[in-house]
């Protein structure tokens, strides 16, 4: 099996663990807990194989991650009760999904051949959109658009460190690296309160 499909398999694991839980905050029945679990593991895949046009989209190719997305949406809907808190679990099991979905779409990119801006941008649209359905069809603010909030940005430093570090380190310790500074900066975005400067509007000049 190739890293690619490894870490497509492991992100869909944990992302679904997320929508499961957001279903369960939603209130939802078994057939919605696997529904937004599906949508929540395979969305950012799906999109980034649609834009690379790869044929067929990896979950297609691979149904077997469908059987992991719903066997985690069956676990959280009878264990969900167990959490104490339910949010937090999310922000810390969708900050390790992603810290693994920006490397696989990095993985996936970088095979076909693709320039390194194509690159940069499928890591983050692979981390990044399957949590953001997830959010917009539970009625949650999608954490992507928190106030100040390091995610799309830590999803972008990560895949650029990626891409700058393949080609002196190695295409594995490259990925590695991108997980970590994605994990990294989100991480530090929770625990620490690291975020980015956000717009402040002003009365206009007259």
């Amino acid at each position: 099996m190739n890293p690619a499909l490894i870490l497509d398999h492991a992100a869909v694991a944990v992302f679904a663990l997320t929508g499961a839980l957001v279903a369960s905050r939603a209130q939802l029945d078994i057939v919605g807990f696997v529904f937004v679990a599906c949508l929540t593991a395979v969305g950012g895949g799906t999109l980034r194989d649609l834009f690379l046009d790869r044929n067929p989209v990896f979950w297609v190719a691979s149904p077997s991650v469908i059987f992991v997305a719903t066997a985690a949406a069956v676990t959280v809907f009878f264990t969900a009760h167990l959490l104490e808190s339910r949010y937090r679990a999310i922000l810390w099991l969708d900050a390790c999904a992603l810290a693994v979905a920006v490397p696989a779409g990095v993985a996936v990119t970088q095979a076909l051949g693709q320039p390194w801006p194509v690159v940069v941008f499928m890591g983050v649209a692979t981390g990044c959109f399957g949590g953001l359905m997830r959010d917009v069809v539970c009625n949650e603010v999608p954490l992507v658009l928190k106030q100040g909030e390091l995610y799309v940005t830590a999803a972008f430093a990560g895949s650029v460190a990626a891409t700058l570090a393949g080609p002196w380190l190695g295409a594995g310790a490259g990925l590695a690296l991108c997980g970590a500074v994605t994990f990294g900066l989100r991480a530090g975005s929770m625990a620490f309160g690291w975020q980015l400067p956000v717009y402040r509007a002003r009365p206009p000049r007259r």
